[in-house]
């Protein structure tokens, strides 16, 4: 790849790893290799299995608590250590030069439950490699970011199922 930008996606509404999924597929259609990390993460969603199961050229690591996909109003120390441990690896995969897509999961909460810092975020951006584009999910993203990234798309929620008692469905949401 020639030039690899950043691009944010957030807001709250549904839709942000889905949408970093789909350049996902354009990445690997197109030949390049992708490199996923997961925050907060730590449940073999769908979607996850046909990426590993189905395209080696995609590397998927989560970085979860094994506590479940949600941090609670004060995180422990399982979920800190997880963070930590998940940054070390991200920065690692995307500064290696082994990747022409990097994407950074959830990152954004991650920083809203002061599991990583904002600097820490800034310093994957500035650190990026030249050619390789990193693409950073999550609700809340903070204006620091959204002021370094080269594309933010804001997806807003205007209606949900959810509010009607509709869960995750399989192929779907997860």
């Amino acid at each position: 790849m020639e030039k690899g930008y950043v691009q944010v996606y957030t807001g709250n509404g549904k839709g942000k790893t889905t949408a970093s999924l789909g350049v996902v597929m354009r990445a690997v259609s197109a030949g390049l290799k992708v490199y996923i990390g997961q925050f907060l993460k730590d449940q073999e969603y769908n979607e996850l299995k046909t990426l590993k199961n189905r395209f080696p050229e995609v590397t998927v690591e989560q970085y979860g608590s094994g506590l479940g996909c949600f941090v609670r109003n004060t995180p422990d120390a399982a979920e800190f250590d997880a963070a930590r441990k998940g940054y070390e690896k991200a920065k690692k995969a995307l500064i290696s030069g082994k990747y022409d897509l990097v994407i950074m999961d959830e990152i954004n909460i991650a920083v809203v439950f002061n599991l990583l810092s904002v600097n820490q975020v800034l310093d994957l951006i500035k650190e990026k490699p030249n050619c390789t584009e990193l693409i950073i999910t999550g609700r809340y993203a903070p204006q620091e970011v959204r002021d370094a990234a080269d594309l933010v798309s804001e997806i807003t929620e205007e209606k949900h199922y959810y509010s009607q008692g509709v869960l995750s469905r399989p192929g779907i949401e997860c």
